[in-house]
């Protein structure tokens, strides 16, 4: 593939960049939550509320408010334990614009596979297609930055590091490591290829008195959620002559996650009778 220049992907990306631009301009939303509101949309658009975006651009900027107030309160549903669902789903601006109909309660149902999903397209895609316009929105202290030689510091957006989202950095315009040839850069596909470990594993507890052995949990959830489901298990106090109360569980898929967890913080299920607890595993500092 012939290298692509910053103008032709921009010249791709022209319609998100506009909507961008009516966001932190027109609207003067800050630049952080911004980025994360064209994220989301482009996740969207990733599983298939096609066209969001193209449908947003021509509409009265009122109405693209509206949508984006929206988007906020999907954001704020991911990063909150519980989110309250309203009777209507919360999203109906949104619902009217796709033609599709679409809930807070896919949010709640599918918390981390979308936040892994938000954070892939704003490092991989937002980060580089809306450089330019962001670093006229930071101010030119930001802009000369960028004109220093290797080695640089990358441009922090204030409200990164993100609790739930994590790091956004702007890449210098001119940083010849930066592959416009990137497939990943033109389309939002695979957005779950490279989660990380921590952000798919699951802490399993059980009762005590009632000992459950790694082979009942490796069939229990290899059966229920699919013989691809796990990729390591390891027992806790193994080697003791006590009974094990926890396991930790990392998954092949983020998906599996949010299948287990059913939308809430603690799920439980009964294995041989046994009761098991599993939530997502937090490490600690």
């Amino acid at each position: 593939m012939a290298p692509i220049s910053f103008e032709q992907l921009c010249l791709f990306h022209e319609m998100d960049r506009e909507i961008f631009s009516c966001l932190v301009i027109h609207w003067a939303y800050n630049p952080s939550q911004s980025l994360l509101i064209m994220a989301l949309w482009l996740w969207l658009e990733n599983i298939g509320y096609v066209s969001i975006i193209s449908k947003l651009v021509g509409l009265h900027p009122t109405i693209i408010n509206d949508v984006a107030q929206e988007a906020v309160s999907c954001l704020m549903c991911l990063e909150q334990e519980e989110c309250p669902i309203p009777d209507d789903g919360g999203l109906l601006r949104t619902t009217t614009v796709v033609e599709r109909k679409i809930s807070l309660q896919v949010f709640k149902q599918n918390r981390f596979t979308i936040i892994d999903g938000i954070k892939n397209v704003l490092n991989k895609t937002c980060s580089i297609i809306f450089n330019d316009i962001l670093l006229q929105v930071l101010g030119k202290n930001c802009a000369s930055r960028l004109l220093l030689p290797h080695p640089y510091r990358p441009i922090i957006v204030p409200g990164f590091p993100h609790p739930v989202f994590g790091e956004f950095n702007i890449p210098p315009t001119n940083f010849k490591v930066l592959d416009l040839t990137s497939f990943e850069i033109w389309t939002n596909t695979r957005l779950f290829d490279d989660v990380l470990d921590i952000d798919k594993t699951v802490f399993l507890t059980f009762s005590r008195g009632f000992p459950v052995t790694k082979g009942e949990v490796v069939y229990f959830f290899t059966n229920n959620f699919g013989v691809d489901s796990i990729k390591t298990i390891r027992m806790g106090n193994a080697k003791s002559s006590h009974q094990v109360m926890y396991a930790i569980m990392v998954l092949n898929y983020v998906e599996t996650l949010d299948r287990i967890l059913n939308g809430g913080r603690i799920a439980k299920y009964w294995v041989n009778g046994k009761q098991l607890w599993a939530r997502k595993y937090e490490r600690r500092e």
